[in-house]
């Protein structure tokens, strides 16, 4: 049974700027197949919300994350995400090798 997906607002705007930064430097149907792949993480996430990744932040805010890399070729790109009772909560979307504690807790777009 697939557990129901929220995305929060903060992972929606990273989603946006992610797909409008391929659009612009590697063409639309790059920046649709980088759509795809995210939807079909986030379809394995939702039947199987365990495979992601416990993270272990110091920040409150932070605590309970788990990330999953999106399917390849995007497989650079880590979606963050939490896991309740009754929903998985897509919460950001960003590349892996930022420096994440920090840049988790700022705002999309400040790349």
């Amino acid at each position: 049974m697939s557990t129901p997906v929220i995305r929060a607002a903060a992972f929606i705007a990273d989603y946006e700027l992610r797909f409008d930064y391929y659009t612009y430097e590697a063409g639309e149907d790059i920046a649709w197949r980088f759509e795809q792949a995210v939807v079909a993480t986030l379809t394995s996430l939702s039947l199987h919300p365990e495979f992601g990744r416990r993270r272990r932040f110091r920040h409150p805010r932070l605590v309970g994350l788990r990330s999953f890399r999106i399917e390849p070729p995007f497989n650079k790109v880590l979606l963050f995400y939490r896991v309740t009772d009754t929903h998985l909560e897509a919460w950001r979307l960003m590349h892996g090798s930022r420096d994440l504690p920090r840049r988790l807790l700022e705002a999309p777009g400040l790349d």
